[in-house]
């Protein structure tokens, strides 16, 4: 078993394959944390401190105060200055003080309340641990559900309200985590649109520091993932641990170091965008979060958090090939109509593509981004024929179809608002704010869910749809709605957060043969949330690969390549370029964005002969373990490899940066080559030995615009006697 419980202790014990994790129950009242780090019999008993103006229960002393020992879950008035995981209000005083009361532990999990969360495997196990707050009458359900072999713990919560009146939370966050240091330094990845995923890595100092988004989505701005390392924790030493979130929207990531020098990591909903009343014998469910601990540096956790991803959070087809798309939006823009797209689908038939992404511009009356968003039936216009003729047509000439969708947003030039105003989020008595054009749809309102499922249920009845992609062009401000009272419009953000993911299980029951790639204006949305709908997330509207090379090292600290969509945009004929952009586009699942109408016969022979290579090689990146060698921010090039179970297959990736030095030699070690095998590079016939990839390949670097250099290598031969490990 995963879990363990010691009576005479009063102790839970957590073990995955690698880590331990471990809490007391102490004075029949506390949930005491003792470790969290790696794999361990020898813990430690709770070590208590005298701290003056610490409070305390009668009967104790300042050294059982709440305020100075870790603990699994604190709550707000209760004794505890430091930040806390639950505020509570049944008197409108926000104090709640939740004690022990019960625990089970049972194999699978429990089902999140219409929210994404991990799926279970036959060896997955959850404790569920009961504290009652007596003098509200709610009764808190924490949960540890445990992922064994991957070394990865979530963390959610459930709040039941036992009282007879009203209770409001006023602070969800279901993950916290007490560290008894604070030297560590935190990595999070910030940006904004078309910018998204910067690398940043700064030491913790005392008092708090956060990321967060108030914007009704994870945002481009911050990034839900953190991690605290050591100091000089490097990609395969020092230890590790990493935090994120299986949700979409606002979110709130805090690390308080307090007086003591001990360090908190709270992960959840926050305050600014989130309350929520619960009437008497009603329930919430908080979303899940996710954290890991590794002892041998950042790599391990990387990798430990992308088989999670790839097992347990994104969909099952999202391991097989992705299709190779060409997508219409940067060759066409709203310029489109049936005629052409046929043309593109003649064109990208026999240049080797699976599919055309027809994006923006074929409903309503969409000719730009001011007006028709929120009428979702095809432009006659446009399509004289139908949708449905349309659609068949594209598929007769033996290519896949996927459509561009936006269903959460309006533009006030559309039939749907002049019909239905009070549909957008709106404050009564305040003019809505507009960004790009557009409002956003008080998606927590059942009318307009049932809307547009009904809208897209009849636009799309009959027509076979391969991919759709799902954009979200805007965030959300004036975020009222006519269907809460004015005590309850602190659930906006949480409940229209649930009607999305409400309407994405409608489009997946819907269309079973169809895939989903997420978009927010690129990376607006790159989280657990939406990554457990989608094959692949638009990773950034940023093409250019310089800026993807950095942006594509950045998300792979936290998510596997395969939820990254990659394209190869406009080369104009550039050869060189088109070669540059495929070498970058490949660290994740390609696509192309160009006008196929308008390329020569040697580019389209070319991006034939790119899709030909990349299918030879698209189950390493999709399915391989990843290494970094050079991380861009710190080096004048980017360089890392993937590696198949068994290291059978590698796929080493050198990108050179703008203005990278002339004539330097780089030795790039493949650590996890087998030593005693031969392999070749596919690419070029020559062959390595085991031996000598891990001593290093040489690289020279040219220095020059767009280069970047790609090895295949696959095991052709091994020594008698050696046997295969797995990575």
């Amino acid at each position: 078993m995963s879990i363990r419980f010691l009576k005479d202790k009063k102790r839970f014990i957590i073990n995955t394959k690698s880590t331990t994790y471990a809490f007391d129950i102490v004075m029949d009242h506390y949930l005491y944390h003792i470790y969290y780090g790696k794999r361990t019999r020898e813990l430690p008993d709770p070590a208590f401190r005298s701290v003056s103006f610490a409070p305390y229960l009668a009967g104790y002393d300042e050294s059982r105060s709440p305020d100075v020992f870790p603990q699994e879950c604190s709550f707000y008035g209760s004794g505890d200055f430091r930040p806390n995981a639950l505020r509570l209000s049944s008197d409108g005083t926000g104090v709640s003080d939740f004690v022990y009361c019960s625990h089970r532990t049972f194999r699978g999990r429990a089902s999140l309340d219409g929210l994404p969360c991990a799926r279970a495997d036959e060896q997955t196990q959850t404790l569920e641990v009961t504290l009652l707050d007596e003098v509200s009458g709610c009764r808190l359900k924490l949960y540890y559900t445990v992922f064994s072999s991957l070394d990865v713990i979530t963390r959610y919560m459930v709040i039941e309200n036992g009282g007879a009146g009203c209770v409001k939370i006023e602070k969800c966050m279901p993950l916290m985590l007490d560290l008894g240091r604070s030297d560590f330094d935190m990595i999070s990845l910030y940006g904004s649109h078309c910018r998204e995923l910067n690398f940043q890595r700064v030491a913790l100092h005392h008092g708090t520091q956060s990321v967060y988004s108030k914007r009704g989505a994870t945002s481009h701005q911050y990034n839900p993932f953190i991690a605290l390392c050591d100091r000089n924790a490097t990609d395969e030493k020092g230890e590790v641990y990493g935090f994120n979130f299986v949700y979409s929207g606002s979110f709130l990531d805090e690390v308080d170091v307090d007086q003591l020098g001990t360090t908190r990591v709270l992960i959840g909903l926050g305050s600014d965008c989130f309350s929520y009343t619960l009437g008497a014998g009603e329930r919430f469910c908080s979303p899940e979060a996710v954290m890991t601990y590794s002892a041998t540096g950042i790599g391990t956790m990387s990798r430990s958090f992308h088989r999670f991803v790839r097992e347990h959070i994104m969909p099952p087809e999202a391991l097989a090939p992705h299709p190779v798309v060409l997508n219409t939006w940067e060759a066409c823009y709203f310029d489109i109509d049936a005629e052409k797209l046929i043309r593109f689908a003649k064109e990208a038939k026999q240049t080797g593509f699976d599919m055309l992404v027809m994006d923006d511009g074929w409903f309503g009356l969409r000719n730009n981004d001011r007006a028709g968003l929120g009428d979702w039936f095809e432009n006659p216009a446009k399509f004289p024929n139908g949708l449905a003729d349309f659609v068949g047509k594209i598929r007769a000439e033996g290519i896949c179809f996927g459509i561009w969708v936006e269903p959460e947003m309006v533009n006030p030039d559309s039939d749907l608002y002049r019909a239905h105003p009070e549909w957008a989020l709106r404050v009564e008595g305040r003019e809505p704010l507009r960004s790009r054009h557009q409002l956003v749809l008080d998606m927590s309102n059942p009318a307009v869910l049932d809307y547009l499922i009904a809208r897209f249920d009849e636009t799309f009845r009959g027509i076979e749809i391969d991919y759709f992609k799902w954009d979200m062009n805007r965030h959300m401000s004036n975020a009222g709605s006519v269907v809460l009272p004015a005590d309850r419009q602190g659930e906006v953000f949480f409940r229209y957060m649930k009607g999305v993911y409400r309407l994405l299980d409608w489009f997946a029951t819907r269309f079973p043969n169809a895939v989903i790639e997420s978009c927010s204006g690129g990376g607006g949305r790159y989280d657990l949330g939406m990554m457990q709908y989608g094959i692949q997330i638009w990773t950034s509207d940023n093409t250019n690969p310089y800026d993807r090379t950095m942006i594509q090292a950045s998300a792979m600290l936290a998510y596997p390549a395969a939820t990254m969509s990659c394209h190869v945009s406009n080369p104009h004929g550039d050869l060189r370029s088109l070669d540059y952009r495929y070498k970058v586009a490949v660290g994740g699942m390609l696509g192309y964005e160009l006008n196929i109408l308008e390329m020569s016969d040697e580019v389209k022979q070319t991006i034939a002969a790119q899709i030909a290579e990349y299918r030879g090689f698209e189950h390493i990146v999709c399915l391989g373990d990843y290494y970094s060698l050079a991380f861009p921010t710190k080096y004048p090039y980017s360089a890392y490899y993937y590696a198949t179970a068994g290291a059978g297959e590698l796929l080493l990736t050198v990108i050179e940066k703008s203005g990278c030095p002339k004539g330097s030699t780089k030795l790039l070690k493949l650590k996890k080559a087998n030593p005693d095998a031969t392999y070749v590079d596919v690419r070029t016939g020559k062959t390595y030995c085991g031996e000598e990839l891990r001593a290093g390949i040489r690289v020279e670097l040219s220095g020059e615009r767009d280069q970047a250099h790609l090895y295949h290598l696959i095991q052709t031969s091994v020594i008698p006697g050696y046997e295969n490990t797995t990575v």
